[in-house]
């Protein structure tokens, strides 16, 4: 593989969140019966004419403003001509030469540990567009049926340039932007309902060589998936060059059941679509006063808030990029520390991001959904941070709030008499009884065995069930057997 180099860009189709269709009033609600979603507008009846929804270019110059890019006062859409039998009129509404985004970048995090390393991804452009209908090939006895539900579903295309060069560049990409189009409000993100879909441009070259020819794989609609599909794709490119076959530019399908790529057409090109402006639609003219308005609607972004997480509370770029994966789970972070202090910024994020998510991911929720709140998993973190309870009698009230055992972590702690023993007398007491039944395990110690001195501080657990303060009881216990 290191005589081969990887380059991918991806292509993502964002479904925009809007009540209604891009060029006509029909609801873009999911779930319902086939065509029963679709107008004359969509259906491309004779004499119909679009008209456009300006909530779907609000949402595309929030994206714009999100990722620094350039919104363009004025775009263009234009006519892009194939013909397929789920698209009514023989051609899509979109955007070519004159989009409404234009540049802009994304920053990501990619690995994590020692190995962690941030990459900025280019974008080249954004567009707005109408989705097509869908071909149903089930359950019609060797038939096709066509639904019409999707047509002109407001679409956000943001397209990046060929910049990444693994297949976990390119999961960490659209993961960020996934997390992005949500915490904007654009997006609902779910993938399964064909909201947020990639599509992934993949060829391979020697290093330093000009680009390979490209296969675009179509429709990835998860990230596991996203990354199955380009392992499998970058091998098999490699073995036909290897093998002397040339790559032909084309579309392919991924099979989530073989793990594997397969052809689907011959890839077209921008000529092969004719496109030319739509004359139906005037351009679209943004005006400096309307981007100053969404400007000034925007959340705190993603970045903005890594940036303070690590500046402010003094978290790891990976922690903070963690901890802003979505607007859920920042909301939820930030929420604790508010109760626990900013001294506890870094056990809070500890919480959140090992036990809280272990838990929540065993249960199959959502953060959400998590029967513990955020001031209450606070209040566990402040009785950790001033000693009252161990990290070990912690888990055990974690387990009791989420089982709604009690309100509050105090209310548990009082209930199961679980405040931890920091008087340091009765902790020498304990050391001393355990020294002093355990005499195999001193020796042991004394003459090197590193082993034994864990075994002396269990016993001195296990006689304060679990509640003498750790830290006090490895202090005795080494001076003990120091003297």
């Amino acid at each position: 593989m290191n005589q081969w180099e990887v380059v991918i860009g991806i292509e993502t189709h964002t479904q925009l969140a809007t009540v209604s269709k891009i060029f006509s009033g029909a609801s873009t609600a999911f779930g319902a019966a086939p065509n029963t979603q679709a107008c004359a507008v969509d259906l491309a009846l004779p004499g119909v004419l679009p008209v456009l929804n300006r909530q779907a270019v609000e949402c595309a110059i929030r994206f714009g403003l999100a990722i620094g890019a350039h919104v363009a006062p004025k775009s263009v859409f234009a006519r892009k001509n194939y013909f397929y039998p789920d698209l009514p009129k023989g051609y899509q509404i979109s955007q070519f030469e004159l989009p409404v985004v234009q540049g802009g970048a994304i920053t990501v995090q990619v690995g994590s540990g020692d190995k962690a390393y941030e990459k900025t991804i280019n974008l080249t452009r954004a567009h707005l567009e109408e989705d097509a209908g869908k071909s149903l090939h089930e359950d019609f006895h060797g038939k096709s049926g066509i639904d019409l539900n999707r047509a002109g579903t407001p679409l956000l295309e943001i397209v990046t340039e060929p910049d990444m060069r693994s297949s976990d560049e390119a999961v960490a990409y659209a993961r960020a932007l996934h997390a992005l189009v949500r915490w904007i409000g654009i997006c609902d993100g779910n993938m399964q309902e064909g909201s947020f879909r990639c599509d992934a441009n993949v060829s391979v070259r020697r290093p330093g060589a000009p680009f390979g020819t490209r296969r675009e794989i179509k429709n990835l609609n998860s990230f596991r998936f996203l990354k199955e599909a380009i392992d499998f794709e970058v091998q098999w490119q490699i073995n036909e060059i290897e093998e002397g076959r040339a790559i032909q530019q084309a579309t392919v399908l991924f099979d989530p059941d073989t793990g594997e790529t397969r052809m689907m057409r011959s890839k077209e090109d921008a000529h092969d679509y004719r496109y030319f402006p739509d004359p139906d639609l005037l351009p679209l003219v943004i005006s400096a006063d309307w981007l100053e308005r969404v400007r000034g609607e925007l959340p705190e972004l993603p970045a903005q808030k890594r940036q303070r997480f690590v500046e402010q509370l003094g978290l790891s770029a990976y922690d903070a990029t963690t901890l802003t994966a979505s607007q859920e789970i920042a909301d939820f972070y930030e929420s604790t520390v508010s109760v626990a202090g900013q001294a506890a910024a870094k056990p809070c994020a500890n919480w959140v991001m090992v036990d809280l998510a272990a838990r929540l991911n065993k249960d199959g929720l959502d953060i959400a959904q998590s029967p513990v709140s955020p001031q209450q998993l606070g209040g566990l973190v402040l009785r950790i941070v001033d000693n009252t309870i161990s990290n070990n009698i912690a888990k055990k009230v974690f387990e009791a709030l989420w089982s709604g055992d009690g309100a509050t972590a105090d209310e548990v702690i009082e209930k199961q008499g679980l405040k931890q023993i920091t008087d340091s007398g009765a902790i020498e007491a304990l050391v001393d009884e355990v020294l002093a039944a355990n005499p195999a395990n001193v020796a042991e110690y004394r003459a090197g065995k590193e082993k034994a001195f864990n075994a002396l501080v269990g016993q001195v657990m296990k006689a304060a069930k679990g509640k003498a303060n750790p830290q006090q009881v490895n202090e005795l216990l080494k001076a003990k057997l120091a003297g």
